[in-house]
């Protein structure tokens, strides 16, 4: 069975054929580097995501921050990944790379802030 990729590891953005049979690649063409390859590995046997949010901040000059993970998560956990960032509701200050949840359910993954987020002056 064939499968297109469009690769997101470099900015060419190749368009990726790979001949799969059951679970097994068997052939990989049309990357312009070495990177494809294993790209089209990872979205067959371990896809992968990032995810960028925010979360609500209390007392804060703004009233989100925006937040990201520092890994990867697997793409069946980003549900789960939200459900928990949800949980979470901030006091300002926030400072650009404050850890909002460390080892976000054990994936090896932290979320943190991408901004800094100042009180509220009166």
């Amino acid at each position: 069975m064939k499968k297109i990729f469009t690769c997101i590891i470099c900015p060419n953005g190749c368009e990726i054929t790979a001949e799969v049979e059951g679970q097994e690649l068997v052939s990989c063409f049309g990357s312009l580097c070495k990177r494809g390859e294993k790209y089209v590995k990872q979205e067959l046997y371990d896809p992968r995501r990032n995810v960028a949010t925010s979360v609500l901040v209390e007392n804060g000059d703004a009233l989100l921050v925006s937040v990201r993970l520092t890994n990867a998560v697997p793409k069946a956990k980003i549900f789960d990944v939200m459900n928990e960032i949800k949980k979470v509701h901030l006091i300002a200050p926030v400072i650009i790379g404050q850890v909002i949840i460390r080892n976000v359910l054990d994936l090896n993954s932290d979320v943190i802030a991408t901004r800094k987020v100042a009180v509220k002056s009166k």
